[in-house]
């Protein structure tokens, strides 16, 4: 925290000269993002006016997929409203035809009743059509929220994992799940005013082209100065959040530090508050004195357009004087025209503003798409295979898949051969050419130091992440042209770092199986009882059916060992031929350390499941049926306990440091 203390020190707003790379590592994400300002600020215009149409066009075929019913209403019942309106205009001309025709005053007010009724009804009519427009857009906004809120997710929970570990895919998945989401919903509503608006100039300036052609090209002058500040407005605004959207992410971590139950313990057990104030404070301050500049320039490029707004309206009214004193045109006609300029100006109005508001917020949508279609696209795009080997299945399709299914489910040994990865914010390989060996109901250990890249490895054969080079085979099968769902199906996972579900208890282990299904809670209790989450579950008010999370009403909180036994519970419940344990009793006392370890041989043995274990409890491995040990991303040393301990190599140096704590003093004494 202290280096990003010292790099928000020397950040700029917008428009300043700054290089981005000289923020350092810790804000290098920002760089992709100010390049991304700066391309904004080179945009002119009339590019941004030619990219509406797609934009538009997006929007409407969204809400078509929300609700065509809903959709079709709310535009068809607009359009018609605006014609309303200027037959509305049209019949006030032959109201004030009647009223400043020659004749008595009594006279001249009945000619024009009828002409009033007209009018009237007319208002009517409009008012019905608008207000059943909005009843149909209202009812449009939540579906279309449904189904943009629906894509995101569905492509943040089947991307690779290993995108997580990357800063520029985590600024832009903040970007298109805050502004883009919201964005969208506005959309739909700024895409209708803006349509709305549109129909209401359309219906001002045909009239008024009725009225007097020379009075129309002058109506529409007098917008060409709003439409100038407000696309201008737009741009300033979204260059000012592409500059804050690194910061504000550290913002809603510090937010997150300071606000959630996970971290409140420790925040005061260090007495940190102070700190992460002060933190936090540094970055608001930064994004108050950015976003003051930039209300100060929207302010001003306003002021600009109201300014040349008023000269061409004052232009407009100068012309339609001339006219009338020249006797060009009617007073009755210029008292509808000028009724026809202030509709004209205000839908003007209302076409910038909504212009302004569906450019703007164009600009986040366009982002949230852009992130959707860049995620839907990676997880549907299958790597290729290795070399082809006899029965192997290489290549995509849901036919590959299904004969992948079999072989997978009943293999003899998984082959992991010449594997090397790299994470994308990662500067060396976490490993390194590992080639490795599980043999059907065989224990496999991995061993190594911290950063030796046990965890890596045991991530990319359970198919969360796709090694760049080298291959894994299931007997004959290379799975790296499979869809990676048909890999994990086969494979269970007992994580290091394994989530607390706020869910009940028996949902935290059959994970989304139908409960109602008495077979699967048997198969529940079973897995709770082999990894003695049954014991935990017992003493919950609820057993089973208990919430595990305190910010529920009746919710109830799990110590970690606790956490522990469930989410053994859920790996030992998944049918599946391989079981993945990473560092599956950092959290359990000694005894229940034991019974975990014995159940996973069991699970190995009567089960006829593959056990990977990662562990730093070498007691444990000792009865692992064969080991590999790791170091620095490569495979140093491999064998069963009794030939690691012959070569005395790391796995000695390490079993020994270890065994040493539980020799007897007179024993460490005649060691020494």
């Amino acid at each position: 925290m202290n280096l990003i203390v010292r790099l928000l020190a020397r950040l700029r707003p917008p428009g300043q000269e700054e290089d981005p790379r000289d923020l350092g590592p810790e804000l290098a994400a920002w760089e992709g993002w100010a390049r991304r300002s700066q391309e904004m600020a080179e945009t002119s215009t009339l590019t941004m006016t030619r990219r509406l149409p797609r934009l538009i066009g997006q929007v409407g075929r969204l809400g078509w997929r929300a609700s065509r019913r809903d959709l079709v209403i709310t535009v068809a019942f607009n359009a018609v409203a605006g014609v309303f309106t200027a037959f509305g205009l049209l019949a006030t001309t032959r109201v004030l035809t009647a009223l400043f025709a020659a004749g008595p005053t009594p006279d001249r007010v009945r000619a024009a009743v009828p002409a009033l009724a007209l009018v009237g009804g007319t208002i009517t009519v409009r008012a019905s059509l608008t207000l059943l427009a909005q009843w149909s857009q209202a009812r449009l906004r939540p579906q279309v929220e449904r189904i943009v809120e629906q894509r995101l997710y569905a492509t943040t929970t089947a991307i690779d994992l290993a995108r997580f570990d990357d800063s520029d895919h985590q600024d832009a998945l903040h970007r298109a799940q805050v502004r883009g989401l919201q964005s969208a919903t506005s959309m739909v509503d700024n895409t209708v005013d803006l349509g709305t608006a549109a129909i209401g100039v359309a219906a001002a300036g045909g009239a008024l082209g009725i009225l007097h052609p020379v009075l129309l090209p002058l109506l529409m002058l007098t917008a060409l100065p709003e439409a100038w500040a407000a696309v201008r407005s737009a741009r300033l605004g979204y260059r000012a959040q592409l500059s804050l959207i690194a910061v504000r992410r550290r913002s809603w971590i510090l937010s997150d530090l300071m606000t959630g139950r996970r971290h409140a313990a420790e925040v005061r057990s260090f007495t940190v508050r102070p700190y992460l104030l002060r933190q936090y404070g540094i970055l608001a301050d930064h994004v108050r004195r950015v976003l003051v500049r930039v209300a100060r320039s929207r302010t001003l490029t306003q002021a600009y357009g109201d300014v040349l707004r008023g000269l061409a309206t004052a232009a407009l009214y100068a012309t339609l004087g001339v006219l009338l004193w020249r006797g060009m045109m009617p007073l009755a006609v210029a008292g509808t025209a000028v009724l026809a300029i202030r509709a004209g100006q205000q839908s003007l109005l209302n076409l910038v503003h909504a212009l302004n508001r569906t450019y703007e917020d164009g600009l986040y949508f366009s982002d949230y798409l852009a992130y959707v279609e860049m995620a839907e696209e990676s997880t549907t795009r299958k790597p290729l295979a290795g070399p082809s080997e006899p029965g192997a299945v290489t290549g995509g399709g849901a036919g590959a898949d299904a004969v992948a299914v079999r072989p997978l489910r009943d293999f003899r040994q998984i082959t992991v051969d010449g594997v090397t990865f790299t994470y994308p914010s990662g500067d060396e390989p976490a490993l390194r050419d590992v080639s490795v060996r599980l043999r059907r109901g065989q224990v496999v250990a991995l061993v190594g130091e911290n950063g030796s890249g046990k965890t890596t490895l045991a991530k990319i054969i359970s198919g969360l992440y796709a090694p760049e080079r080298g291959r894994i085979r299931w007997d004959g099968t290379v799975v790296s042209g499979l869809d990676p769902e048909i890999v994990r199906r086969n494979i269970a996972v007992v994580a290091q770092d394994h989530t607390h579900w706020p869910m009940t208890a028996a949902d935290n282990i059959a994970m989304g199986d139908d409960l109602a299904d008495p077979l699967i809670r048997d198969r529940m209790r079973a897995a709770a009882a082999d990894s003695g989450a049954d014991e935990v579950i017992g003493t919950l008010p609820h057993s089973f059916d208990t919430l595990l999370d305190k910010r529920f009403d009746g919710g109830q909180e799990l110590s970690g060992g606790q956490w522990q036994r469930l989410a053994a519970a859920r790996g030992f419940y998944r049918d599946a031929p391989l079981l993945v344990c990473d560092e599956p009793t950092a959290a359990l006392d000694a005894r229940a350390e034991h019974r975990m370890f014995e159940q996973i041989r069991v699970h190995a043995q009567g089960h006829g499941r593959t056990v990977l274990l990662i562990t730093h409890r070498l007691a444990s491995v000792r009865r692992a049926d064969y080991i590999y040990v790791l170091k620095d991303g490569r495979v140093i040393e491999e064998g069963d306990h009794g030939a690691l301990m012959a070569v005395g190599g790391l796995y000695a140096e390490l079993y020994d440091l270890q065994a040493s704590a539980y020799r007897p003093t007179a024993d460490l004494d005649l060691a020494e």
